[in-house]
């Protein structure tokens, strides 16, 4: 084992649960996080099966009451958080007319003010230790105009700035930051009709997870900041 420590938020479907199966085949620590628990559970259970070692606890990033206290378990059981991967997402594909206040705060709430949570939960430990990752999958969204998306491509672009912020208070404490900004992947976020029709063009949630991994596996000395995945044959 390698022994570091890798917490996913998100991680009971799609790119999250992807991440999860790809950094623990790598050998590292996975402690997967989500509202889900039988997903979690049985995550837990293929990697153990295969002889690695792996946690679940339930937690809702909207939360500042389930991020804390999900990361001071981690921290209990394992002494340390390496690596957090800001997965945790939703959308809503609607107009800006057509959204509603609470889809709005929905999503704000998930996308921006979790991973904001989740990331404070881990930079005080991560600045004692003077080292330690934080990887937020963001979204092409932050930075490309989509109709009818309008809340998610705010929420994504709050993120890749938030991100871009702390990776600048904190790049001289040895903390590295990678914002991962992924095109139209074929996980549930999208209805069963798009899956089906664009299939073919979406990447599949195991390409950003072997990336995510590779962006992490850098030496010491280097730090991927952003790294842009589209589908070979473009946006959909």
């Amino acid at each position: 084992m390698k022994n570091k420590v890798v917490w996913i938020t998100g991680a009971s479907t799609g790119i999250g649960k992807e991440i999860a199966h790809v950094f623990s085949k790598a050998g590292y620590i996975v402690v997967v996080s989500a509202r889900r628990k039988s997903r979690l559970v049985n995550i837990v259970s293929e990697i153990k099966f295969a002889g690695r070692e792996s946690s679940a606890f339930v937690c809702n990033v909207a939360s500042e009451r389930s991020v804390q206290s999900t990361a001071k378990r981690i921290i209990e059981k394992y002494g340390a958080i390496d690596c957090l991967i800001n997965n945790a997402g939703v959308t809503s594909f609607k107009s800006f007319l057509d959204t509603k206040v609470y889809e709005f705060d929905y999503v704000m709430d998930i996308n921006l003010r979790g991973s904001f949570l989740c990331m404070k939960s881990v930079l005080k430990g991560m600045l004692k230790n003077r080292k330690g990752h934080i990887i937020n999958i963001v979204s092409v969204a932050a930075n490309t105009v989509y109709e009818n998306s309008s809340v998610y491509a705010a929420s994504k672009a709050g993120l890749l700035a938030l991100s871009n912020s702390v990776r600048k208070e904190v790049r001289k404490h040895n903390i590295k930051i990678t914002n991962i900004l992924p095109g139209a992947v074929e996980t549930a976020m999208w209805d069963a009709k798009t899956r089906q029709k664009y299939k073919n063009r979406m990447m599949a949630p195991e390409d950003v997870a072997l990336i995510t991994l590779q962006a992490f596996e850098q030496p010491k000395k280097v730090l991927i900041e952003d790294i842009i995945i589209r589908p070979s044959k473009g946006d959909i």
